[in-house]
């Protein structure tokens, strides 16, 4: 939101490799999590599991059983396996894995390490579980923002790269693709980013969208029509809703109102269409604030102990 033969060799240790996973949209449900609290004290692997189980027990639905990652490495490391990759191992969460790319080259460097050790140290433990990776989580967005992004060229090359170094391993069939803004994606200086991935992943908020209509009674109509647009642009890569949420507190952002009340009417509207279609969709997200309080916070659980608190708002689809 707004993170060789030497191969071969390798891939024949943990035995056959298993079919690949399809980018196609299957229905995945999921939340985004990051590597640190508010507070920047690193997750460590307890933390991961215990937020994978709490979205697996959600109140009113079901089937939440993946994750989206942002990084490979763990908060406050070098190239350390970010210790989520155990905790879903021990839960059985599915991952959509992210390696951040901004920043320099030695941030995929490091990204690449910890990825070829997780590979290495769990097998096909850890590669059975993976549904795809992202290469990169809104740098098209960030530099053209004038932050700290990378350009469309710098994000084919490190696709590619990728894509070599899982070539021969058990993640060799996994789709590779790279999530954004969708406007970063509609505009045509990043053209050339589609032809290079597999899927890509819309992040679509309409909270943000502060120089449109964009009140909640609007939300469903911004929210669509940037996916619908994607989609289009998209041809026949499938398109994965990588972030998407409403905030529950925060300020007024032009005519965005948070509250758990639209929120509620969010989920409503987005997250219980996007299930009805088997659209994959991460949501932003399972908790904000624990150590802190985010402004906005999106979180459907408030800051505390994920497992004393129950959900902001109702989970259930109603038809």
């Amino acid at each position: 939101m707004r993170f060789s033969s030497a191969v071969l060799a390798l891939a024949a240790a943990f035995g056959a490799v298993d079919a690949a996973p399809s980018p196609a949209n299957t229905g995945l449900r999921g939340f985004n999590y990051g590597a640190f609290f508010l507070n920047q004290q690193a997750k460590v692997q307890n933390d991961f599991a215990y937020e994978f189980k709490r979205a697996k027990a959600l109140p009113g639905t079901s089937g939440w059983t993946s994750a989206r990652l942002y990084t490979m490495v763990q908060w406050g490391t070098k190239s350390d396996i970010i210790q989520a990759i155990p905790a879903a191992i021990d839960t059985n969460t599915k991952l959509l894995l992210g390696l951040w790319i901004s920043g320099g080259t030695q941030s995929l460097d490091n990204e690449i390490a910890a990825l070829k050790a997780a590979i290495a140290k769990y097998g096909t433990k850890f590669t059975n579980l993976v549904v795809g990776i992202s290469v990169g989580s809104e740098d098209l967005y960030r530099d053209a923002a004038g932050e700290v992004g990378t350009t469309s060229a710098y994000l084919v090359s490190s696709v590619k790269r990728v894509r070599s170094v899982i070539a021969g391993t058990a993640l060799a069939g996994v789709p590779v693709g790279h999530v954004d803004t969708y406007d970063s994606f509609l505009n045509g200086t990043n053209k050339a980013v589609i032809p290079a991935i597999d899927f890509i992943g819309f992040d679509g908020y309409p909270y943000w969208e502060s120089t449109k209509a964009n009140s909640i009674n609007d939300a469903m109509t911004r929210f669509y029509d940037g996916y619908d647009k994607t989609v289009k642009l998209a041809g026949s890569k499938p398109v994965w809703v990588t972030e998407t949420g409403w905030p529950i507190t925060g300020k007024k952002n032009n005519l965005a109102v948070a509250s758990a009340a639209n929120a509620r009417i969010y989920w409503q509207n987005i997250a219980c269409t996007l299930l009805q279609k088997k659209i994959n969709v991460f949501w932003y997200d399972l908790q904000e604030s624990q150590y802190g309080t985010a402004n906005p916070d999106f979180g459907i659980f408030g800051p505390g102990d994920l497992g004393t608190l129950t959900p902001r708002h109702s989970l259930v689809c109603v038809r």
